[in-house]
């Protein structure tokens, strides 16, 4: 997608009314479950005239056990999300964890997101706003109003406006 359609994408979800809607499973699954829960929300999306991105995780790193089912990893997480992008048109949304993560997911996503327990990492932040879409900064419980328009703030400095 290019900086345009970025943009043009941004313009559509900020503009929606009454509102936008990010939905999908937590964690990717396998590529047959993102594909029958997508097909899903896109009929409801154009039954509801609805502007709605798809949104599930290739990694839960934050898992409270070990043992935990953490996804597919980032290499079959982007797979999967790059053909539910294409079977449905939706535009999609995952989050990253690390910085050299970023690339990678902004070459299929349509928007990155930044977890609430990572919403004031610098490098991560920066990392994501060089990709030049669309960020999903969440709000951490810790975080005052102030901190996240600091991590405003850094994304609007490294050129992601």
């Amino acid at each position: 997608m290019s900086a345009m359609a970025h943009t043009a994408l941004w313009t559509k979800l900020r503009t929606a009314a009454p509102f936008f809607l990010i939905t999908g499973p937590n964690v990717l699954q396998g590529k047959d479950h993102a594909l029958r829960i997508a097909e899903h929300i896109a009929k409801l999306k154009e039954e509801f005239s609805l502007e709605t991105v798809f949104k599930s995780s290739f990694d839960k790193a934050n898992r409270t056990s070990l043992g935990s089912f953490r996804g597919p990893g980032m290499d079959e997480g982007l797979r999967i999300l790059e053909a539910v992008k294409q079977h449905t048109g939706l535009p999609t949304i995952t989050d990253i964890h690390e910085p050299n993560q970023a690339t990678a997911a902004g070459s299929v996503v349509d928007i990155i997101q930044i977890p609430a327990f990572l919403c004031r990492q610098t490098d991560l932040l920066t990392a994501a706003a060089a990709t030049g879409l669309p960020l999903h900064i969440k709000k951490g419980q810790f975080a005052s109003p102030q901190a996240m328009l600091q991590a405003a703030n850094k994304v609007r400095e490294a050129g992601n406006t």
